[in-house]
């Protein structure tokens, strides 16, 4: 029910009506019926045909989210999905070594996911955070596709015929989340590490992904409310410490002295200038020691019936005042 006292502009519609609907063939079905009048997180396969149709409009933004790989940094010995190519855990855990990351990140085409799976619905990621986002790196690109190098790497560390893992995603939380695991699990196989793929409806993922109970698992981070790197830096980065309210979704435990520092010091800093560069030193250097592999930006995408507009945002909200009629 609209607020009538409100001391902003007044809305155009006296009352609306939210109706969840959680699969995405059911939403796109109950736009075309009429029986929606704006349906968000628009399926990639669906775009087309909803822009082809005269009765739709459909409105799309870069989101600030993006998604990537988390690492178990945090388990010294076994990790809980890391084994040998005949799938008995191993001793150490591979993934806590430098060498071994950076193959991994160099073992992912980027420009494929983005061109095949997210259907040219994204943009590749360099970082934590999107590069339009207030103390991102200007200096930081993505990394290249590199599988002859990624095998190397591999060698240096110890692992020249690569070893097991699985890899854990949700798959109903982001756009073509359990499909983006698959085809990293084929990136992954084809320079030796045997790689399978376990996806499952968010509410549980993200309680297990808490509990620590994954290697490697995706998910996707964004700078929502503040728009700056602080937050996801100081929430999915910083070494975990309770009392100080960081790392609460440090969920690999990694832990950086030195990144720890830029962001406590970025945090009370109120210079914006010297902020963003405090902000851009940190994100550089959780890159240098891929403590995380970034994937990409996801574009969003809003669809409503004809005579009805929506202005897409960043942090990937629906807000009926977003809505508008010419």
């Amino acid at each position: 029910m609209r607020n009538d006292d409100y001391w902003g502009q007044k809305e155009p519609w006296q009352r609306l009506t939210i109706k969840p609907i959680a699969n995405p063939a059911a939403r796109v079905a109950a736009l075309l019926s009429g029986g929606f009048d704006l349906i968000d997180n628009v399926p990639s396969a669906d775009a087309p045909r909803l822009k082809a149709d005269a009765n739709v409009a459909v409105y799309a933004g870069l989101s600030n989210l993006v998604m990537l790989l988390n690492i178990d940094h945090g388990s010294e010995t076994s990790s809980p999905f890391v084994t040998d190519k005949a799938g008995k855990p191993l001793a150490e855990n591979p993934l806590r070594k430098l060498a071994v990351r950076r193959a991994l990140s160099k073992a992912i085409n980027r420009e494929a996911i983005v061109s095949r799976t997210m259907e040219g619905g994204a943009e590749v990621a360099s970082q934590m955070v999107s590069d339009l986002t207030f103390g991102a790196s200007p200096r930081l690109k993505p990394e290249g596709y590199d599988p002859d190098g990624a095998k190397q790497l591999l060698a240096e560390a110890g692992y020249p015929d690569g070893f097991g893992v699985t890899i854990h995603g949700p798959n109903n939380r982001y756009p073509n989340d359990a499909q983006i695991c698959q085809a990293i699990a084929q990136m992954l196989s084809r320079i030796g590490i045997q790689t399978k793929v376990e996806t499952m409806p968010l509410n549980v993922f993200f309680t297990r992904a808490q509990n620590r109970e994954f290697s490697l698992f995706l998910t996707g981070w964004g700078a929502a409310g503040t728009g700056e790197s602080s937050v996801p830096l100081n929430a999915v980065l910083h070494s975990y410490t309770p009392d100080l309210g960081a790392g609460a979704a440090n969920r690999g435990r990694y832990s950086n002295p030195q990144l720890d520092r830029l962001l406590e010091t970025a945090m009370t800093t109120f210079d914006n200038t010297k902020r963003a560069a405090l902000l851009a030193e940190a994100n550089e250097v959780a890159m240098a020691d891929v403590a995380i592999i970034p994937l990409h930006v996801p574009l969003y995408r809003w669809a409503t019936r004809k005579g009805l507009t929506y202005v897409p945002r960043m942090d990937t909200m629906t807000l009926a005042m977003g809505v508008r009629a010419p």
